[in-house]
């Protein structure tokens, strides 16, 4: 359950940041069990659920929104929204508490976060540690939570069937936590493993060095995480509890918390679930707490700072003191300014630094939000020649922010974006259950009830004098610019993330401005026509099968969305047949997309977006948008790949930001780097970065040019539109790209990708990375391809999941990743069980791993059908879920073509071959997959990395199936 700093904007080239919603909290995080959660008086649990609900409202949605919704505030103070959806497959629930980080006292840094973790272990109704998990895991179902500066959320899906005893559970977090002394100490171990494994993280070493000069009263600046160090108060392990259950009852309170409950059931039944288990909750007549400390010292601007970055990456941050626009979420004025200072169109900042060769990416937003208080920032992804002219580079953005002044206030660019707003808004896709009940939990605490959904699209108008308010913040004498680079030596050290660091202000004067800025002209790619076709398809029909070339298609309006999606695979027999060919496909893509930025910037803010992604058969192109319109898009991304001029710059951008990103792969967290390993062991073609990254030192760009033609001479095309299109549409569309083209190679002519046979003891393999931490992974590999060996292991994944990660993580305390699983190379069935650990060695870790797996041959010979009922149940539902989105669907589908599943039926035949696995088969399948075929990754710090490709060299490849 990690810790979110209040984050850093992305760099990543090609998108502003856009942050309307929660300030700027927003979340990724890992699978996770704590739980700690303090006794209430019985007498506060008998609560009679109809007599619970205050009031009963309904928020404002999309009108091709088809689900019921309904907002109750219970007599506690507790706000629940409820969202009935019929064809919901999935249950889900998020709980956001109106508490973080910021709360923590000043003696216990990262409190709040070890709080969460307590709640998962144990309840008075639930007193075992895994009650929670293990009832998730048995049903289908995952869970996590995360603390930020101001909230702390906890969230699960589930099959809908069980819904009602997860919120059994789940709603004793908040009603009867054990805070278990005797897990105290564990739990604190496993937070401190937490803090190691993201030590190096950049935008942690970010945000602590900016912690250091932004104002100390203001609590968004502490240390959230937690640690050994400063989670032992010097009373010891008694007073932690009684301080834990101290800041449970100052802090959590029915009244700063907001459920979100999403599910197939009706309205009424949702109401009830809510109503009977969260009605109890203590009302201590709590508000959420407000932050008046202001972020940044004015007096202490301007600022100049340096520090060290972990990874190989130059970026420079322009950081303004603004008030938080979260209030101003009816007119967006600070979004206003991030669309034009974030815009990568013709004459914007952006085009500017890539045509001087100072810049390859730019976003632009609100960061650090509290509340009341924010800074908006923009942020730039440097070359190594951007690095040299720091100054240059704030010179040409503040006159862009002068243009901007003089004459960028228009009534018809908020038009613009706001019609923009609309449309999505009014064809918005939801995602998963658990993606949305996240959203509106976090939505629910901070907006209107009616605007919980509408918050991120409303734009009531244009008014100038609030634009004027924001962009009066961003001046010269308000700045806090924030440099990093690997090369940066500071003369101080941040305390929690140990980054180098120093403060080079000074009052230098300004450079001069690049020149050739110019403001947005209005957008020529929002699309008029949205009427919606009726036409559904169940599964897709190939329409166009010709020399070279395929084409598949499938009618959905399901979305109730005008979009289509369009996958185009450009696969020629080299694509990846060494390094050096792999590198020049992946340049190729790179080029394709950089070569496109300012023209297409636009049509991507209007909804469309084209995307270039090399793999082992050569190029994909992706297309995503409205169905009007589309045409155009594709048409000028073909004629680009077919005849755009390669230059030198835009070669050596590209070759920069690959490199960048393969030199970085070291850096990276240590188990992606184990299945990275496990992937070039096991699969081929897979090369390794590093060799990718030697071979584009070799290369130029008339080598990329020599390979475009060749490339683009030996082609064969597959390729599938998804969406609100009809046939006849998309076979003009098809023929209209092949006769661009002009595939012509037969498909055997394209080698497989193919997953290896283990084959006799290979020896243990250690990843390339630059980590102080230790790694375990070990895969135990099913010998065929059957459907009938993958149902075996997706089963026995399943079962072993939650026993493994209880075992090793809660009571063993090795690490904080800790997983077990089924794990797939390409069809090729597979378990993995991992563990990364701060501070214990591989080889111990191994020990612990043998010694579970004894215990699990016993917990496999004492299980029967009727215990493994539940685990079929949810692998099968898991492997038939709904499709939540539009891109989504075609990613499964496409997916399926490219495994030669053309009937798309074989998920459903999976599933079907799950349900008919008996415990007997598990224990016949077990003792072979145990011994037969393991591949064991290993790491420990200073371990030299392996030659993978050559200890695995004499595997051939796992036999097909005949299913």
């Amino acid at each position: 359950m990690p810790t979110l700093v209040a984050p850093m904007l992305s760099s990543r080239p090609g998108r502003r940041s856009f942050l309307p919603l929660a300030g700027s909290l927003f979340l990724a995080g890992a699978l996770l069990p704590g739980a700690f959660v303090e006794a209430q008086h019985a007498d506060e649990q008998d609560v009679d659920s109809g007599d619970a609900i205050a009031e009963v409202v309904a928020p404002h949605v999309s009108p091709h929104d088809a689900r019921d919704y309904r907002v109750l505030t219970l007599d506690n103070g507790l706000t629940a929204l409820l969202v009935s959806d019929p064809e919901a497959d999935r249950a889900a629930a998020s709980m956001n508490v109106g508490v973080g980080s910021a709360q923590d006292p000043e003696d216990l840094a990262g409190l709040a976060h070890f709080l969460e973790h307590m709640l998962f272990l144990g309840t008075e109704p639930f007193p075992e540690a895994e009650a929670y998990q293990g009832y998730l895991r048995r049903h289908g179902g995952s869970h996590n939570a995360f603390t930020a500066p101001q909230d702390t959320n906890y969230f699960f899906d589930i099959e809908p069937e069980a819904l009602p005893g997860a919120l059994d559970r789940f709603s004793e977090f908040f009603l009867t936590p054990l805070f278990n002394a005797d897990q105290l100490v564990s739990e604190r171990n496993i937070v401190h493993s937490e803090y190691m494994a993201r030590i190096r993280d950049d935008g942690r070493r970010e945000n602590d060095v900016l912690n250091q000069v932004l104002n100390p009263d203001n609590p968004t600046t502490g240390f959230s995480v937690g640690s050994r160090e400063t989670l032992d108060p010097p009373e010891g392990e008694t007073a932690l509890r009684e301080r834990v259950i101290d800041f449970y009852e100052r802090h959590y309170d029915a009244n700063v918390m907001h459920l979100a409950l999403v599910g197939p059931q009706p309205l009424d039944e949702l109401e009830a679930m809510v109503s009977e288990r969260f009605a109890a909750i203590a009302d201590r007549g709590l508000e959420r707490p407000v932050i008046e400390a202001p972020l940044v010292n004015r007096e202490d601007l301007p600022r100049h700072l340096e520090l060290q970055s972990a990874r190989d990456s130059r970026h420079v941050r322009f950081m303004f003191p603004v008030p938080d626009p979260i209030e101003e979420y009816r007119h967006k004025p600070a979004d206003y300014l991030a669309h034009l200072l974030g815009h990568e169109g013709d004459g914007s900042l952006l085009a500017v630094l890539r045509e001087a060769g100072l810049a390859d990416g730019l976003s632009a937003g609100i960061s650090r939000g509290d509340g009341q208080h924010a800074l908006f920032t923009v942020n730039v992804s440097l070359t190594p020649a951007g690095a040299e002219r720091l100054d240059e580079i704030e010179s040409t953005l503040f006159a862009v922010i002068e243009q901007i002044r003089e004459s960028g206030l228009d009534e018809w660019r908020y038009d613009e974006q706001a019609q923009l707003a609309e449309q999505q808004f009014r064809f918005q896709q939801h995602g998963s259950p658990l993606q949305g009940a996240m959203r509106l939990a976090m939505n629910l605490a901070r907006f209107p009830v009616e605007d919980v959904q509408y918050a991120a699209y409303r734009m009531d108008g244009f008014d100038r004098a609030r634009i004027e308010h924001y962009l009066d913040s961003l001046r010269p004498e308000t700045l806090l610019r924030l440099y990093s680079a690997p090369d940066v030596e500071g003369d101080e050290t941040s305390p929690w993330f140990n980054t180098p660091w120093r403060d080079v202000t000074s009052g230098g004067t300004m450079a001069d401005p690049l020149p050739g800025l110019a403001l947005p002209e209005p957008n020529p790619f929002i699309a008029e026509d949205l009427t919606l076709l009726e036409e559904q398809h169940e599964r897709p029909a190939q329409l166009l099968d010709e020399a070279g070339f395929t084409l598949w298609h499938m009618a959905d309006a399901t979305f109730n969305t005008p979009k289509v999606e369009w996958r185009i695979s450009l696969q020629n027999p080299e694509a990846s047949s060494d390094p050096r060919h792999t590198a020049l496909a992946h340049l190729l893509a790179g080029w394709l997309d950089d070569s496109l930025n300012e023209h297409f910037y636009p049509a991507r803010l209007a909804g469309q977006h084209a995307e270039a992604y090399a793999h082992a058969r050569g190029i994909t192109l992706s297309f995503s948008g409205w169905r009007d319109r589309q045409g155009r898009v594709m048409q000028h991304t073909l004629e680009q790949l077919q005849r755009g001029e390669i230059d030198e710059a835009s070669f050596e951008r590209v070759r920069y930001r690959l490199q960048r990103e393969w030199r970085n792969a070291p850096q990276s967290s240590l188990f992606r780097q184990g299945h990275r390993t496990l992937s070039e062991a096991l699969i081929r073609p897979h090369w390794p970065t590093d060799s990718l990254l030697d071979a584009s030192r070799e290369l130029d760009a008339d080598d990329l040019r020599d390979f475009r033609d060749t490339f683009l001479a030996a082609l064969r095309m597959e390729a599938m539109a998804v969406g609100n299109l009809d046939a006849e549409t998309a076979v003009l569309e098809g023929q209209r790209i092949a006769d661009t083209l002009q595939p012509s190679l037969a498909e055997d002519r394209i080698p497989d990708l193919e997953p290896l046979r283990i084959e006799g003891a290979l020896p243990t393999l250690h990843p390339v990375t630059t980590r102080e931490e230790s790694l375990v992974l070990r895969y135990l590999q099913g010998n065929d391809r059957s459907l009938e060996t993958q149902a075996r292991l997706a089963v026995l994944g399943q079962v072993i999941d939650t026993p493994f990660y209880q075992r090793l993580r809660t009571e063993e305390q090795l690490g904080y990743v800790v997983n077990a699983g089924y794990t797939p190379l390409l069809d090729a069935p597979g378990l993995s069980l991992l563990v990364q650990s701060p501070d214990t060695p591989s080889d111990t870790i191994q020990g612990h791993v043998d010694a579970f797996l004894d215990e699990f041959d016993i917990r496999l010979t004492e299980l029967d059908d009727a215990d493994l009922a539940p685990y079929r149940q949810a692998v099968r539902d898991n492997l038939l879920q709904r499709d939540t989105s539009l891109s989504g669907r075609t990613n499964r589908l496409w997916r399926a073509m490219s495994f030669g599943d053309t009937d798309f039926d074989r998920r459903e035949r999976l599933a079907e071959a799950v349900l008919v696995v008996t415990a007997d088969d598990l224990r016949q399948t077990w003792p072979e997959l145990r011994e037969a075929a393991v591949v064991n990754i290993a790491y420990d710090p200073g371990d030299e990395p392996s030659d993978v490709a050559a200890l695995t060299q004499h595997l051939k490849p796992l036999p097909d199936a005949d299913d």
